[in-house]
């Protein structure tokens, strides 16, 4: 049902309050302040009609000592105006005059949408605040600023989406890193200040925040309340958490986020809006695990999730680097069909000049001294050996030693020179031609080459990026890409990209509306794998991380882990190779065939299934897996990354079965055998195991791994 909202019509308010959003056991519930102004009374448990008066009639804060003389508000643009005395919702001024004091002029919802509409006090900028809520319990917020009056300019410096916590929540989780360590995990305690996470990288980078988790003392994975936030924008953001001794309202704290905008960037002229990226958030009482599965059901209803089985992909980057020529990258796609490749992607090195790092980016035409007859006959043999081909592209990004750089200087997002970056700067992809001889020359390699999937990379910060003007355009720069990228998609709907930053540096949900799935990390090394991939599914399902077996040396860490290894941990995500298999040994090759068939079988479960990870076990060990919506069928994998203290592993819970059905656990090692830090195994494992998902819950004795193993363990329910 919709309908108008009035946002002075007390009565109303006092019966129902101004909206009530509420899907997937979350509820938004919506009121005014002391001011007439939208604020969220409530976020977290879905409630019952029944509740709603009682939380509406206790929404009112007492009015304190040495303050203002009615009661501190906290609404969806608070700001001083108002009486908030924390980070302001919207910053925004025309000319010396701060545009602050909003008031509504109108707004509709229904059950599951609100758009709220605000003006500032001078009749100069009109907002609208938009909040959706999906059948996954996730809330997708955003806010838009428009210039209504007769100012020449309105600059926007801030349009945040803030969102109420409870003095219940008290520790925040978010994630830093580093290139080839990304999503390393951090833990915080909430006091009063704001706690900020700011990317100027012009990209979020690999140190990204990522996934702002704000929860109970002490959540784990499976325990705990908790509240997330993401910014989906890849370019420049910031998420924040913030405490004031006086609170938010009722509420104790605040989380936050949105574009971080630089000077001078949102500049509106009379009749021009500006839309923030949406902050994508969800509350849950499950813990981490429960936060996850509501993203991941979320992004799976997206109507451009990927529909089709993940097909196991070879990139050649750690097989040939930029040694290209027809016959040997020919050799290597038939030994990949051999072993059950379905996408062999051909990395950087085929375009003109580019025989290392130093020379080429921006001439997108293929190199006639390498591919005389260009792409094709590679593309036409894999197609023939059954397989999809892939492209390796870098559209972003320009060397100085290029043909582009030498006929187009005007198109650089400035850098000092000693700024290269991997010998490379930055193409300004705010400027239409740019836009327009990207798309150009993309679409023609695309077409010409038969080309199906693209990995497009981008291997650098915008750390200036200043434009031709002398202004910042990381902003304008974003916008530019998400329109190549959308234009590329309308001309060719079933081509499949990757997004790659050097790993996991541009991993958001912004690009991942226009993408089929990020490269998480440059590092395939298992240990560190292992990790990246665990939090990187905090947010994004298995089915959109690549994860690929390298050689049994690490190219990024040097370290030897075996096979089974490596490929147990590749298993968990959208599987591929690394690796020159013409040089792999004829038992390797045997080894990498039983994978690829593992693969086949269990992707359709790992790709649909719910992750869920175990709280409890010693330092150096993981439980991970995934669990089927029907929980008929799962599959765990018991990790070893180093050793501890305990010389016998004791009962290790397994989570997400249902309790009263009855589970076949069987050890699948069809990749190798781990390797034991022990005489024999637990008894149960001499047979296959039979019994209820009661039992599993309260642990199986696991063997003690020694460190760089895993044991794949695959549960299937049985009929009484």
């Amino acid at each position: 049902m919709t309908s108008s909202i009035k946002l002075h019509d007390a009565q109303k308010v006092a019966r129902s309050g101004l909206a009530h959003l509420r899907d997937g056991g979350v509820s938004v519930l919506f009121t005014v302040d002391a001011f007439g102004v939208p604020a969220i009374a409530h976020w977290g448990v879905e409630l019952r009609d029944a509740d709603v008066p009682g939380i509406l009639a206790t929404a009112g804060p007492a009015v304190m000592n040495s303050s203002f003389d009615i009661s501190r508000t906290f609404s969806i643009t608070a700001g001083r105006a108002h009486g908030w005395s924390g980070t302001p919702a919207i910053e925004a001024h025309a000319g010396d005059r701060i545009l602050d004091g909003f008031t509504p002029v109108g707004g509709e919802s229904d059950d599951t949408h609100a758009r709220f509409v605000l003006r500032d006090a001078s009749a100069t900028i009109e907002l609208a605040l938009s909040y959706r809520i999906n059948a996954a319990g996730v809330l997708h917020s955003s806010v838009s600023v428009s210039h209504i009056g007769d100012a020449p300019r309105v600059d926007v410096m801030a349009a945040r989406t803030l969102l109420p916590l409870p003095s219940r929540a008290t520790e925040i989780l978010d994630f830093t890193g580093r290139w080839t360590k990304e999503r390393l995990p951090q833990r915080a305690s909430i006091n009063d200040g704001t706690w900020l996470r700011s990317s100027r990288r012009g990209r979020p980078g690999h140190d990204s925040s990522f996934l702002t988790l704000v929860g109970t003392e002490g959540f784990r994975f499976r325990a705990g309340e908790v509240w997330a936030a993401h910014v989906a924008w890849s370019g420049n953001q910031e998420m924040l958490v913030e405490r004031l001794p006086e609170g938010a309202g009722v509420h104790r704290s605040i989380l936050g986020g949105g574009e971080l905008v630089d000077t001078g960037e949102i500049a509106l002229q009379p009749g021009e809006t500006y839309t923030s990226p949406e902050v994508v958030s969800t509350w849950s009482d499950a813990g981490i695990d429960g936060i996850t599965a509501r993203l991941h059901s979320s992004m799976r209803a997206r109507p451009n999730h990927p529909q089709t089985p993940r097909p196991l992909l070879l990139n050649t980057w750690e097989a040939v680097y930029f040694d290209h020529d027809l016959e040997t990258l020919t050799r290597l796609a038939t030994t990949a069909a051999e072993v059950g490749v379905e996408r062999f992607v051909l990395d950087d090195g085929w375009f003109r000049g580019r025989r290392d790092d130093h020379a080429g980016l921006g001439d997108w035409w293929v190199d006639p001294d390498v591919w005389p007859q260009g792409l094709a006959p590679l593309s036409e043999r894999v197609h023939a050996l059954g397989m999809q081909f892939g492209l390796w592209f870098e559209p972003e990004m320009v060397n100085p030693d290029s043909e582009l750089a030498r006929e187009h200087p005007e198109w650089f997002l400035q850098e000092a020179p000693s700024l290269a970056w991997r010998h490379q700067f930055v193409l300004d992809l705010s400027r239409d031609d740019v836009v327009a001889h990207l798309l150009d020359r993309l679409d023609r390699v695309i077409t010409e080459s038969g080309v199906d999937f693209v990995k497009w990379d981008h291997n650098r910060d915008l750390h200036a990026a200043i434009g031709a003007g002398g202004a910042r355009r990381v902003h304008a720069h974003t916008l530019g890409l998400y329109r190549l990228l959308d234009e590329l998609r309308r001309r060719h709907p079933r081509l499949e990209i990757e997004s790659c930053a050097s790993g996991g540096a541009r991993t958001d949900l912004g690009v991942l509306a226009r993408t089929d799935r990020v490269w998480a990390s440059d590092c395939n090394d298992p240990i560190e794998r292992q990790q990246i991939q665990r939090w990187t599914q905090t947010l994004l399902p298995p089915e959109l991380i690549g994860a690929h077996i390298g050689p049994g040396e690490s190219h990024t860490t040097h370290r030897h882990a075996d096979f089974s290894f490596r490929a147990i941990t590749a298993l968990f995500g959208h599987a591929g190779l690394e690796w020159d298999l013409t040089t792999a040994t004829d038992e390797e090759r045997a080894a990498i065939t039983r994978w690829t068939a593992l693969y086949r079988e269990l992707r359709g479960l790992i790709h649909t299934g719910v992750t869920v990870r175990g709280d409890d076990v010693d330092h150096g060990a993981l439980l991970h897996g995934v669990v089927g919506p029907d929980r008929h069928e799962a599959l765990f994998a018991w990790v070893r990354t180093e050793t501890s203290g305990v010389a016998n592993t004791p009962r290790v819970p397994i989570p997400g079965l249902d309790p009263v059905a009855t589970y076949r656990v069987r050890v699948r090692e069809e990749v190798g055998s781990a390797s034991r830090h022990q005489v024999a195994d637990p008894a149960w494992m001499s047979g296959d195991l039979t019994v209820t998902g009661a039992v599993l819950a309260q642990g199986l004795p696991l063997p003690l791994l020694n460190p760089g193993n895993a044991l794949l363990l695959h549960l299937t329910a049985v009929e009484d």
